[in-house]
């Protein structure tokens, strides 16, 4: 018996992608679809990277569409991610060869916010996508020794631009590459808000999907800086459950939404300590802080990580935790996050700006 393409479209309308709660062919998701008699080919688009998610959403609609469609007999699915760029603050032009910036921040100083960029940059690169990582902590950069590349030295081939230096496949810029390691950046703020802008628009960043930015703690001239000029598609918090570090976790939220910038989540870090001799577990900086965070403000909460001895010592030796063991229960955990962050960037409206004509004015 014949099948009909309306058919086929109705019944993947029942299929949700269990990463979001969604339809998985939504909107123009379905680029592809081809009937003939009984046998059907599709491919789908799915806008967040995803390279060990699709076997299993291949399955997905695979069951979906057999139970829906009694009569369906040869059946080709290919799902691929396709990541494109979001909005960002009105009036702020997108960077080129940038699609997306994530700045991942924290009030507070302390609160694990670097080890948790490099580990979710290398999670969304894990997963498929082009991904660069920039270091904004002018006063204390620390991405060089974490990602391993601290002896290099950005190249320029114009005398104008700098190359970006490479890490575990992702490209990456920090101050640290500039300067000594020991020497201090005794710079006021508009000198370090100089460099930053700088290294953003002047590294060749080559086409990626994402730019993770490492902000440096608190709510000062850079971050201001970064959230006023600088085209941010979305805020990660990263807090532990402490009190006080969720008081100034709550003052970098309460920026970023004063400059119209979306908060993608909240991560809480340091969540919880499994003592490595008896297992005993315990909850030394608090319990629940991030979540109750999450609810106050309505805000999702991405997950949590532990206090743990590996992630400290893979970060200080430059082999942080998703790269060295990319299959242990940790670094799960920082890919399940980063799931989350690039679907909460999906989600959000794409940017249009490119699909406009630019308007000149000219005396005639």
């Amino acid at each position: 018996m014949s099948i009909t393409a309306e058919q086929v479209t109705e019944a993947l309308r029942t299929i949700k992608d269990p990463n979001t709660a969604r339809e998985i062919a939504a909107g123009r998701a379905v680029r592809r679809l081809d009937v003939s008699g009984s046998d059907v080919s599709l491919e789908i688009e799915i806008g967040y990277p995803a390279k060990s998610q699709l076997d299993g959403l291949k399955q997905l609609v695979d069951d979906g569409l057999r139970a829906a469609l009694p009569d369906l007999g040869k059946l080709e699915i290919a799902i691929r991610s396709h990541v494109v760029a979001h909005a960002v603050q009105h009036g702020v032009k997108l960077l080129p060869g940038v699609k997306n910036i994530v700045a991942v921040s924290s009030g507070k100083g302390g609160v694990g916010k670097s080890t948790t960029a490099a580990n979710l940059a290398l999670a969304l690169a894990a997963e498929g996508a082009r991904v660069g990582v920039l270091d904004a902590d002018i006063y204390g950069p620390s991405q060089p020794q974490m990602l391993g590349i601290g002896d290099q030295r950005p190249e320029t081939l114009d005398g104008k631009s700098m190359e970006p230096l490479a890490a575990y496949g992702m490209q990456v810029m920090s101050i640290g590459f500039l300067i000594d390691i020991e020497t201090p950046m005794v710079w006021r703020g508009p000198m370090a808000t100089q460099a930053l802008k700088q290294m953003l628009s002047e590294t060749n960043w080559k086409e990626l999907d994402y730019l993770i930015v490492d902000m440096p703690p608190g709510t000062g001239d850079i971050q201001l800086t970064l959230s006023q000029s600088v085209p941010v598609t979305g805020a990660v918090i990263v807090t532990t459950p402490q009190d006080i570090a969720l008081l100034d976790a709550r003052k970098g939220l309460k920026m970023f939404e004063k400059v119209g910038i979306p908060i993608l989540g909240v991560v809480e870090n340091m969540s919880i300590h499994i003592c490595s001799n008896c297992g005993h577990a315990e909850h030394i900086f608090g319990q629940g802080g991030g979540q109750r965070m999450c609810d106050d403000y309505g805000i999702p909460f991405l997950g949590d990580l532990p206090l743990d001895l590996g992630i400290r010592q893979q970060a200080d030796s430059g082999a942080p935790t998703v790269a060295v063991d990319p299959e242990g229960t940790i670094a799960e955990a920082y890919k399940a996050i980063a799931r989350k962050v690039a679907i909460a960037v999906a989600l959000k409206a794409k940017d249009m700006t490119s699909r406009f004509p630019s308007i000149v004015v000219q005396n005639t």
